[in-house]
């Protein structure tokens, strides 16, 4: 037996997998706090992504946008080392990581990056709601 396809990633006799396909790369999704993450295993390791907030709309009753912007503005420099924060055009806050891998890749090493990813991100869940960013539809 060579691999077992499991998903998008062909899974080996030693328990390592890998992308069955180059193009698009695998992606694990799942919640972390009621917020979308998604892991994707590429060349460089897993890249890993969490919608952690989005800036209120105008029509949001009582919404205070400056104060949500100026947490936005300051929240690039406070993140640890590795994570990157950027806005998309709809408002949404998304923080981004990539954590090295040793290959092959195994579902160990890739469950022990999206812990330590979550763990990462969890006090600035706290503080981005505090400061007024809604979650993340």
């Amino acid at each position: 037996m060579q691999t077992i396809p499991l998903g998008p990633f062909a899974v080996t006799p030693d328990g390592a997998f890998a992308p069955r396909a180059p193009h698009p790369l695998p992606c694990l999704r799942f919640a972390w706090r009621g917020r979308a993450c998604e892991a994707r295993i590429a060349a460089e390791g897993v890249r890993m992504a969490v919608d952690v907030g989005r800036i209120p709309s105008t029509a949001d009753p009582g919404a205070d946008r400056r104060r949500a912007f100026a947490a936005l503005a300051d929240l690039p420099a406070s993140l640890p080392p590795g994570l990157q924060a950027r806005l998309l055009p709809d408002h949404r806050i998304r923080v981004e990581a990539t954590a090295a891998v040793i290959p092959p890749a195994n579902a160990i090493a890739l469950v022990a990056a999206l812990v330590r990813f979550a763990l990462e991100i969890d006090p600035w869940l706290d503080r981005l709601e505090a400061d007024g960013l809604a979650q993340a539809a």
